[in-house]
């Protein structure tokens, strides 16, 4: 029996709700669904679900792997079912590989936080003194939707940094940086 293009066309239309792409919706259901089996709370799944919907415009370039953007935006702030503190990323990084996830989703999570963290910054924070700044174009996607989403609220970077004013000039800067590198991304 062969398909009509007209005939494929009816069936996915059908097959996405209004609002959503089903393709799109389920994993990032299954994501939501890890995230509220390893205690996340409403607050934060709502969050990411936010984050997410950021961070896929910022991945429609053949050199992003959009699947791996979705899975680490989702699961960015896992950590946080244990603390909601600077620590939550080295955290959730750890909670991700106990559970075998990909490695290039725990860096995504270890390396999430404002536009990442040099060794030096994580021993002053107390934290395991190692690298986590993003490298990868996933990891920057995920670090720069996260400081563009305040709750579940898009906001603009002038916001972002306007309230992060106790962080250290340089720290800022490197935020800064990232939004301009991330911008040739967005569509």
């Amino acid at each position: 029996m062969s398909k009509s293009p007209k005939g494929e066309a009816r069936r996915r239309t059908a097959r996405q709700k209004p609002g959503g792409d089903r393709r799109t919706e389920g994993p990032l259901r299954s994501w939501e669904a890890l995230l509220v089996r390893a205690g996340c709370d409403p607050g934060v799944i709502a969050h990411a679900r936010a984050v997410t919907r950021l961070a896929l415009t910022f991945s429609d370039s053949p050199v992003v792997d959009r699947d791996l953007v979705r899975a680490g935006a989702m699961l960015h702030d896992i950590g946080r079912r244990e603390t909601h503190g600077i620590a939550h990323a080295q955290r959730g990084a750890g909670i991700a590989r106990g559970l075998g996830l990909d490695e290039r989703i725990a860096s995504i999570i270890e390396r999430h936080i404002g536009a990442g963290l040099t060794a030096d910054e994580c021993s002053l924070e107390g934290l395991v003194p190692r690298d986590c700044l993003p490298v990868t174009v996933e990891e920057k996607i995920v670090a720069n939707a996260d400081n563009l989403v305040a709750g579940t609220r898009e906001t603009v970077i002038e916001e972002t940094l306007g309230g992060a004013t106790w962080l250290k000039k340089r720290v800022r800067k490197r935020i800064c940086r990232l939004y301009l590198e991330m911008e040739v991304y967005r569509n």
